[in-house]
């Protein structure tokens, strides 16, 4: 089944093609991306009216391209997934009216799929990926969440971040120092000069029992400890870099306490991570001694399958298709808020006319 994904969630417009008679490391027949990051750092962050607007002038172009460079038409096509939530619902509107508008010309289904879950399988797009169960880690911008895997659509949610996730709490500590935004990467290249024994930041809620995040304190004192700095005169570049490891190493270190936790706490030896802040070097190594001390082994998507991508919702939308389920059609999802663990197994639904 030759699938079609569409990704627009956010800030980055991604279109892939997935056939499942090739799956293996080799389903993925063709993807690319249009990030919008130049045009929104200059707010500092993501608009969603503009986000909206480029999504609609990218978005048909991106799907020529990705069929061009798999050498098909659209007539080849034996369905369309499409990202329903969560996200922006502006955004989310322009892939879902884009894939049913596609689908009823080509008298084909079209899928909502759950964006998390998109990332939660991606490591699936790799030529040695994980089999289930499993426990996820899914740390991006937009949530922190630990969840038992043990199949497609049975999930099982572990903990999750009470306030801000890890990687908005990147995204505000960067802008605290002066830095470009996305600020996850940025941190981590600043911090890469920064002293690890000049600070010492809080880990919060790992003095306690269970799997749930919190990381706004630790913004807090971020920006406490800057500003005693600032305080005592002119910050200097090493300031910036030491308080930029101190936090980095804050949050890597919170983030594979949990992971350690909720391993033994369910027995099993295969961690997935993915979602953006998935990409720092730090963390995986920290997640790789932490696996390999418990015999147990860490999954990666490869480095551009770790934000936002296309070929995630062209997997997910492959494999629930394949199993029967599609959108009544006409009947778009849109879903701004949508919690993970409300996600089932593929459950048919067949189109009615």
């Amino acid at each position: 089944m030759r699938v079609l994904g569409i990704e627009t969630s956010c800030d980055e417009t991604g279109v892939a093609l997935y056939d499942t008679a090739l799956d293996g490391g080799n389903g993925l027949l063709a993807d690319a991306l249009y990030s919008q990051i130049a045009m929104h750092a200059e707010y500092g962050g993501v608009v969603p009216e503009l986000a909206s607007r480029d999504h609609t002038r990218k978005l048909l172009p991106l799907v020529e391209q990705v069929l061009a460079d798999a050498g098909m038409t659209r007539h080849e096509l034996d369905g369309i997934a499409y990202t329903a939530g969560p996200g922006l619902v502006g955004a989310l509107m322009v892939g879902a009216a884009t894939a049913h508008g596609m689908a009823r010309a080509l008298d084909i289904p079209a899928l909502g799929v759950h964006h998390m879950e998109g990332h939660l399988l991606a490591p699936m797009l790799e030529s040695d990926p994980p089999a289930f169960p499993f426990v996820a880690l899914l740390v991006s911008g937009g949530h922190t969440q630990l969840v038992e895997v043990q199949g497609l659509g049975l999930y099982r949610l572990l903990g999750e971040s009470v306030d801000d996730a890890a990687g908005e709490a990147f995204d505000k500590t960067a802008k605290m120092l002066g830095l470009a935004y996305p600020g996850g990467p940025e941190v981590a290249r600043l911090a890469e000069q920064g002293d690890p024994q000049r600070f010492r930041f809080p880990r919060p809620m790992t003095d306690r029992p269970g799997l749930d995040f919190s990381f706004s304190g630790l913004k807090t004192h971020t920006l406490t400890a800057l500003r005693k700095l600032e305080a005592t005169g002119e910050l200097s570049e090493q300031d910036r870099a030491d308080i930029a490891r101190a936090f980095e190493d804050a949050v890597v270190d919170t983030l594979a306490i949990k992971c350690r936790r909720a391993l033994d706490e369910t027995g099993l030896k295969r961690l997935v991570v993915a979602g953006g802040v998935s990409a720092n070097v730090r963390l995986r190594a920290r997640l790789d001694a932490a696996c390999q001390k418990r015999r147990a082994r860490a999954y990666y998507p490869r480095g551009r399958f770790c934000t936002d991508n296309g070929a995630m919702i062209a997997y997910v939308g492959a494999k629930r298709l394949a199993a029967g389920e599609r959108d009544v059609t006409g009947q778009m999802h849109a879903t701004p808020r949508w919690p993970l663990d409300q996600l089932g197994a593929p459950v048919p639904r067949q189109p009615q006319d």
